[in-house]
């Protein structure tokens, strides 16, 4: 009997589950935390919160199952993209991590934007440098916190702190080290001359290594922490996005995610090495067959209805928010919402700008809020949709991932605003199911991550069609909310 252990370290919550090679999935279990906001436009975790749900989660596993906590032969690793951990010499957090969410290394993202040309971004890294990447929030740590970065022996993404954690070894793959912004995506490595060209410290840049190569083994230590066997191989691990589009079956070109959880992403999976050349898109390296990820990403998608719950009608739960959303026509009777409350990326990749709602009237009500926030997540997430196919990447269908998929009334909005049919997989946990998939792969349990993915990822039988009477409000609503946009932002969509 061969069973995996999969890791998933969110922005909310820790997530692991247990994959037995032959029938599948035995057990998962989570564990949340927060995100500490110190100060306006601050977001940061404790690397040791994380290693402590992480630890929660396995004895919730080993109370679930505990006879398949013996037989666990591989563990593999999936995380929370873009964000900085910073460690010393003994292996302990220098300071917080500043997490993808960050918006604090404004000025440090102007600097790079002055020495980098826009060519150089692109043909580097394929990407825009934006706030809370791990570029310019090192940058902030040399400039801001001197004696921070001068005790800083390693730098690595958030996984790779619960990876060290496992087996001692301090490391990274070629995925989350292409979502830094530091690193050259052709060649899979570290960008040397733009390292050197900030005056960068080379020795604090782990090794890259491929997702699915063995890193090393769980510690003694680690298993009389968490009970885990000593000796089991642990692999490099991705990060979520391409453990995500792994988990949902997309290991082809054509079929598009859209993952709507704490932010929100449309997604595909490309053989070749290409990107946006306006650099409104995310390309990066992905987890399986030296490919890459191309993605359009928005900030606040779960999290603006989280804080429409929370922090403006202070409700409890969700179904309730479904519930009045669906008591509303499409279109919200002109009030639209714009998801911007920690800037935006795609397509503006502007950390200026705000969110707001546009054509509030005295018929509106907390219904329309609600329905309002679901429809502008989903319009701006129709905005990386648009700019995919003017790249050239089509897509015949959604599949629609994170918490998101979670909610009817939302998939159908994403049916009528997108005009495609939306799907949703079996399997709930995407990240957590890939980073399992792919340590089969590297410890050979598996032959390929095409076989696992046809033995274990699949979806459920409803399919939601755009409805054809909501298309043409939908249209006119969705050119409202891109005016709108273009009028508050100083960048090109």
């Amino acid at each position: 009997m061969r069973i995996i252990l999969g890791i998933d370290l969110g922005t909310s919550s820790a997530k692991a589950m247990l994959l037995e090679a032959e029938r599948g999935i035995i057990a998962s279990a989570s564990a949340e935390y927060t995100v500490e906001i110190p100060a306006a436009g601050y977001a940061q975790q404790s690397p040791d919160i994380w290693w402590n749900a992480v630890i929660q989660t396995l004895g919730k596993l080993g109370n679930k199952e505990p006879w398949a906590m013996r037989y666990i032969a591989a563990v593999g690793l999936s995380g929370q993209m873009h964000g900085l951990v910073a460690v010393d010499d003994t292996g302990a957090a220098v300071r917080p991590a500043i997490i993808w969410l960050d918006q604090r290394s404004k000025e440090q993202a102007e600097q790079i934007a002055a020495q980098v040309s826009e060519s150089e971004m692109g043909e580097i890294f394929h990407n825009r440098v934006f706030t809370g990447y791990a570029f310019p929030s090192l940058l902030w740590v040399r400039d801001y916190e001197p004696d921070n970065y001068d005790r800083i022996a390693s730098i690595m993404l958030p996984k790779d702190y619960i990876r060290m954690k496992l087996t001692g070894m301090i490391g990274t793959d070629a995925s989350d080290a292409s979502s830094s912004c530091l690193a050259d995506e052709k060649r899979r490595e570290w960008a040397w001359d733009i390292i050197d060209r900030f005056h960068l410290r080379r020795e604090i840049f782990p090794e890259i290594h491929e997702a699915w190569e063995i890193a090393g083994q769980v510690t003694d230590d680690c298993a009389k922490e968490t009970g885990l066997p000593a000796g089991i191989p642990v692999v490099y691990g991705s990060g979520d996005q391409p453990a995500q589009g792994i988990g949902n079956g997309q290991i082809r070109e054509g079929d598009v995610i859209c993952n709507i959880g704490t932010g929100g992403q449309i997604s595909t999976y490309s053989e070749t090495d290409r990107y946006d050349p306006k650099l409104r898109l995310q390309t990066f390296c992905h987890a399986i067959n030296r490919g890459y990820t191309i993605f359009g990403a928005t900030l606040c998608a779960g999290m603006s209805l989280k804080w429409m719950k929370n922090q403006v009608l202070c409700m409890n739960g969700y179904e309730q928010m479904n519930r009045m959303a669906s008591e509303i026509e499409p279109g919200c009777t002109g009030l639209i919402y714009l998801p911007y409350l920690c800037g935006e990326r795609t397509p503006l990749m502007d950390p200026n700008v705000s969110g707001m709602f546009w054509g509030m009237k005295l018929c509106h009500d907390r219904r329309h809020l609600t329905r309002a926030v679901m429809e502008g997540v989903v319009y701006s997430l129709k905005d990386s949709l648009r700019i995919l196919a003017e790249n050239g990447v089509p897509a015949s269908r959604v599949i629609a991932s994170g918490g998101g998929a979670n909610s009817p009334v939302w998939l159908q909005m994403q049916a009528d605003i997108f005009e495609l049919p939306v799907v949703t997989s079996v399997v709930r946990e995407q990240a957590g199911l890939g980073a399992c998939l792919i340590a089969g792969v590297g410890t050979g349990i598996f032959r390929s991550v095409e076989e696992a993915c046809l033995r274990f990822t699949g979806f459920e039988h409803c399919v939601y069609e755009p409805d054809e009477k909501n298309r043409d409000r939908y249209r006119a609503s969705y050119a409202q909310y891109r005016g709108i946009s273009e009028a508050i932002s100083s960048k090109t969509i």
